[in-house]
Order: C-alpha cells, then sequence, then structure tokens
C-alpha cells in the first residue's frame, strides 16, 4: 500500500510539473507582437532576413562599433555564452545590427564583429532601414554630438532580444546578464521550451 501510494505521489508531482512554463532567467516576451523580420545586409555583403536563421536561436543586438562599453561588453558576454554552449553552439546564431550606419561600413563590421567570435555577423542597411528596424524591436537611439561633427556618440537599448529555432522572438536578455544564465535560457529554448 504505502508503495502504490509513492508512486501515486510521484506520477501527481511529474504530471504538474507538466503545465508549468519555462523558469528562464531573461524576460519571456513570448506572443508580442514585434519584432518579425527584417531586410539586412551582413558583413560579408549577403543580404539577410531573420527567416534565414530558422532551425538555430538567434540573439540579436543593437548597437555601434565605437560603442565604449555596453557593445564590446554585451558581445564578449556571448563570445562566453557561445563557448559554454558546447555542441549546441552550431544550433546558435548572434547578430549584430549597427545602429551607426554612416561610420559602421561593412568592412569595419568585418574587422569588428569577427573579433567577438567568426561565427557572429555584423548586419547593416541605410539609416531609413536601421531606423525602421529599430522602431519595430522598440529600440531606442540617439545621436550625440561630439567634439567634431564625426566623434559623436549614440545613446541606446541594451537589452538583446533571442528567437527560438521556429523565429519567435521569446526573450529580452538584460545588459550584465550572466553567460551562464543566457546559456541556460539559450538551451531551454533549442529544446523546444
Amino acid at each position: 500500500m504505502r508503495t502504490l501510494l509513492f508512486f501515486a505521489l510521484a506520477l501527481g508531482t511529474l504530471l504538474a510539473g507538466c503545465g508549468e512554463p519555462p523558469r528562464f532567467h531573461s524576460t519571456d516576451i513570448s506572443g508580442v507582437d514585434k519584432g518579425k523580420d527584417f531586410a539586412l545586409v551582413d558583413h560579408h555583403g549577403q543580404p539577410r532576413r531573420l527567416s534565414d536563421f530558422r532551425g538555430k536561436a538567434v540573439v540579436l543586438f543593437f548597437g555601434y562599433t565605437q560603442c565604449p562599453d555596453i557593445c564590446p561588453t554585451t558581445l564578449t558576454a556571448m563570445r562566453d555564452t557561445v563557448a559554454l554552449l558546447g555542441e549546441d553552439a552550431r544550433r546558435v546564431q548572434v547578430l549584430f545590427v549597427t545602429l551607426d550606419p554612416a561610420r559602421d561600413t561593412q568592412q569595419l563590421l568585418a574587422e569588428y564583429v569577427p573579433l567577438f567570435h567568426p561565427g557572429f555577423l555584423g548586419l547593416r542597411g541605410d539609416e531609413a532601414t536601421i531606423a525602421a528596424v529599430a522602431g519595430d524591436f522598440k529600440v531606442f537611439y540617439a545621436r550625440q554630438p561630439g567634439s567634431t561633427p564625426g566623434t559623436y556618440s549614440i545613446d541606446h537599448s541594451a537589452s538583446s532580444y533571442a528567437f527560438d529555432p521556429q523565429g519567435r522572438l521569446r526573450l529580452v536578455i538584460r545588459h550584465g546578464e550572466t553567460s551562464e544564465h543566457i546559456a541556460a535560457d539559450l538551451r531551454l529554448l533549442l529544446a523546444g521550451k
């Protein structure tokens, strides 16, 4: 009788856990109606759409190459995240969208982005296209004047966006989130959670 009671309780516990949503470290925004697709050009000169990466989890980040802090620390965290994923890293694509297409040429992106990881891609478009894509993701950015016209800085949102392998926007990753937490979240997305 005790054995039967034990198995009944164990089964009940297992079944109760089946309906629980995954426990992400990042903010779960599944079902939010933004960030559906884009048409940009990568740092190899290839046209790219978000839909090109179906079958992979995608982490999308907006920034610029002359950013002194947020962008390099985010790309470094993504590099460390990919390293933690081991074999699963093949199924993850990191995309860096420049908010400064005037200075961030294809050549500059091709030099900058692979410094963090050879598989990461830098994306760009003209000013109007970047404004539209940033607007679709509700990304804030504003140019701040520098001492000369070419030395401006750009204030911008610091979060990254994660898509599941079906191309659905699922998570907002806060700037400063640990690589271990990001890797755990991406594993959940890759597992279909």
